[in-house]
């Protein structure tokens, strides 16, 4: 009688490792403004700042160069949200204007997998064109890829 071994063979990345995997799904090509309002005194603000500070990386910013991030601080222990306003195209293929967060009791990770299932979802498709060459165009078109001796 042998037992059988279940669960996991190896551990998890961490927390880190996690928010590192969703920033890599984030596409905000859907979005034309995001507004973060918080309240910098509220105890649950912190995961809603990272969020902030994950969204205005370079890295994330080049998914969408014309969208708009805006802060909104407030001091009336008012719950944070984050409010994505999208572009008028995909407004009309959803139905709806604008995508509201309530994140009081979220932390950084499920906000990130709420916007990557709810935001990033909605982002228009990049259709690819491959052009198949032929060896004679190829050729034509210079010959970075052939043989050097």
């Amino acid at each position: 009688m042998s037992i059988k071994v279940g669960g996991a063979f190896r551990r998890s990345g961490g927390i880190v490792s996690a928010i590192g995997k969703q920033l890599k799904l984030v596409n905000l090509k859907a979005v034309q403004r995001i507004t973060v309002s918080f309240d910098p005194f509220h105890e649950n603000a912190v995961p809603t700042r990272e969020f902030l500070h994950h969204l205005s990386a370079p890295k994330i910013s080049q998914t969408n160069p014309t969208c708009v991030l805006k802060t909104e601080v407030f001091c009336d222990r008012r719950p944070p949200s984050i409010v994505f306003q999208l572009i008028p195209s995909v407004q009309a293929e959803a139905k709806l204007k604008k995508i509201t967060l309530d994140s009081e009791h979220l932390s950084t990770v499920e906000l990130l997998k709420l916007c990557n299932k709810h935001v990033s979802a909605l982002a228009p498709k990049e259709i690819a064109t491959n052009v198949v060459k032929t060896k004679s165009e190829k050729k034509a078109g210079g010959g970075a890829g052939g043989k050097r001796r």
